[in-house]
């Protein structure tokens, strides 16, 4: 790790993380969860929110794929998905549902401000984003797809959309 430039889990939370948060509403795979905390880890990004059901650290599943993201990375967890955006508006957060919508924003079009703090809600892997959480959020972003299927695994889509979002405001 060393020969890699790594930051050990110390470094990892003194460093000052880009301001962007995922939001895990009701998200069933502890395994899915992991991969999404890893994925925070690889971006740097201030934490992730779970909500509603979906499982959060310390738990033996999610420890699987976060391959130690779980210690580096902030978690919270909220009771439901409107505490965790009330809390990110309170905050100065533009929150954005992951979501195929009518008048949803591609995720190639959306134009956003550096150091702009921006929250993504990434909804349960068959239902998605609930109704009443699309309601409270900003807009919705959706990933262009062109293929048959038009739905991606959860933590694919924070990939893809974590990494879009560091790569439009932060990478120059």
């Amino acid at each position: 790790m060393d020969e890699l430039g790594r930051k050990t889990v110390e470094e990892f939370k003194e460093a000052e993380k880009l301001p962007v948060i995922a939001v895990l509403e009701n998200v069933r795979s502890a395994y899915n969860v992991g991969s999404v905390l890893r994925t925070a880890d690889a971006f740097l990004l201030e934490a992730v929110y779970t909500t509603g059901y979906t499982p959060h650290p310390p738990h033996k599943q999610i420890d699987k794929t976060a391959l130690g993201a779980h210690e580096s990375v902030y978690c919270e967890h909220f009771m439901d998905a409107a505490a965790a955006v009330t809390k990110l508006k309170e905050a100065g957060f533009i929150i954005y549902a992951v979501e195929q919508t009518a008048g949803s924003t591609m995720l190639n079009d959306l134009v956003v401000s550096p150091n702009q703090k921006i929250a993504m809600v990434f909804g349960n892997e068959v239902t998605g984003v609930e109704a009443a959480t699309i309601a409270l959020c900003d807009g919705c972003v959706e990933i262009p797809q062109m293929g048959m299927k038009h739905s991606l695994n959860i933590s694919v889509a924070a990939g893809v959309v974590l990494w879009e979002l560091v790569r439009k405001i932060f990478i120059k």
